[in-house]
């Protein structure tokens, strides 16, 4: 706030202080925010990085099977067996809330299917599809849950520079202001108090006098 905008008078110290008290109680709760955010950011960090590697490594296996299908059974034996399949997964969207902020919560059905129900023939067929589907049912779901958790992360961080530049904002900038114009109302009201005391002085001296 610029001084040449303060008024120099009681009242108004006095909504400067109601001001600084709000803004500091404002200040810590903010504070206690941001670092609350941090922790679960961490916290769901490590989920983040083991979900990861588990996709990956679920990845390599999935490879892995469908190529061992696609060498036993042939590529169109393997292609006919995927189009069989006639369910498809499900995805439903709901919400949770973490540390104030809302977060999506991800529910998937319909990813997993009973080999009896995946549409191609058993008997025309070997052990080495019905692995390839599961392996890539297993990714599916790894997959999902991944989503979730890399959703949740970049929704705190984008939370996380919210809070932090609004606490550096009360912090660098907003408390320091609202402290120089209460030092200014302060010094201002003392010079108003001296310039009295002289003023008096004077009217005093002038009358003994008389």
């Amino acid at each position: 706030m610029p001084q040449s905008e303060v008024k120099p008078t009681r009242s108004e110290l006095l909504e400067i202080k109601r001001k600084i008290k709000l803004t500091k109680s404002g200040y810590k709760i903010l504070k206690m925010k941001r670092d609350g955010l941090i922790l679960e950011f961490f916290k769901i960090l490590e989920e983040a990085k083991v979900v990861r590697e588990k996709v990956t490594t679920q990845y390599d296996v999935a490879m892995e099977k469908i190529a061992i299908a696609d060498s036993v059974d042939g590529v169109i034996a393997v292609k006919s067996a995927s189009f069989a399949l006639k369910t498809k997964p499900e995805i439903k969207l709901r919400s949770k809330n973490v540390m104030g902020l809302v977060v999506p919560e991800i529910e998937a059905t319909s990813i997993r299917t009973p080999m009896d129900q995946r549409g191609y023939g058993v008997v025309g067929t070997s052990v080495y599809i019905d692995e390839a589907a599961k392996a890539f049912e297993d990714l599916v779901e790894t997959i999902i849950e991944a989503a979730e958790i890399e959703t949740t992360m970049k929704k705190l961080l984008d939370e996380i520079e919210k809070t932090k530049r609004r606490v550096n904002a009360l912090e660098f900038k907003v408390i320091p202001e609202l402290q120089a114009s209460e030092a200014f109302i302060r010094l201002r009201l003392e010079e108003m108090e001296r310039e009295n005391t002289f003023r008096l002085k004077r009217v005093k001296q002038k009358a003994a006098k008389a």
